[in-house]
């Protein structure tokens, strides 16, 4: 189907974002001091030795501190001293070995978690991968969320996002895909698979448990490079 000349293209999530409920979660940032849902800050633990690590996972034991402000953001607080003040209060000691190269620790261990995320929605199923089946899934309402690698071509996407547009009853909204922040080679070696620039996550309905478990980790680690 053609797409109308004057559609909109944006990188805009498709769906306006729910209105947060009052339980969720909600954690302050030690540099900014504001206040934000869990899933768009990032929590740094110190190590016996005081050594700060990134807990992407939120898993690690003992007191955290939560940061969420973009990677720019942090070098910056980093480099005028800012950030050490900051943590040395939030673990009330001031016996800490920042690394230097913390911004890029940080940025690792979230993509670590998205790949990983990715890699699991693989192994149940819950991933479709190849443009035909993409398309085909997407024309018939059977996709969630729709992604690109940050590689992928704009042709490519475009016809992509004409079919999910068509599947959502959304011909001319100019709702598109989002754009990873992973290339595809990235995205082959998580999932095992050759070439895969783009990938749609299965869902329709309300049963889109499945983009939900993909949409955290990937909020988290685009809002922390600046790309929210």
């Amino acid at each position: 189907m053609r797409t109308p000349p004057n559609e909109r293209l944006t990188s805009d999530i498709a769906d306006p974002p729910k209105a947060r409920k009052a339980s969720e979660p909600e954690r302050r940032c030690i540099l900014s001091g504001e206040t934000a849902p869990r899933e768009m800050l990032v929590r740094l633990v110190a190590s016996p030795a005081g050594l700060v690590l990134p807990d992407a996972q939120e898993k690690a034991p003992g007191r955290g501190a939560w940061i969420g402000v973009t990677r720019d953001e942090l070098a910056e607080a980093q480099a005028k001293g800012k950030l050490k003040g900051a943590l040395a209060r939030a673990f009330k000691t001031g016996e800490l070995e920042v690394p230097e190269n913390l911004p890029q620790m940080v940025e690792d261990a979230l993509t670590r978690v998205l790949l990983d995320r990715l890699g699991l929605e693989m192994r149940v199923g819950s991933l479709i991968l190849g443009t035909q089946r993409i398309a085909e899934a997407a024309r018939g309402g059977a996709v969630a969320l729709l992604l690109h690698a940050r590689d992928a071509s704009e042709d490519g996407r475009k016809k992509l996002d004409q079919a999910w547009r068509v599947g959502r009853e959304a011909e001319g909204s100019g709702e598109r895909g989002l754009e990873l922040p992973l290339d595809r080679n990235a995205l082959s070696v998580a999932l095992g698979r050759d070439n895969v620039v783009h990938l749609a996550v299965a869902g329709s309905g309300a049963d889109d448990a499945a983009a939900a478990r993909v949409m955290k980790p990937m909020t988290r680690l685009m809002h922390y490079l600046g790309q929210a």
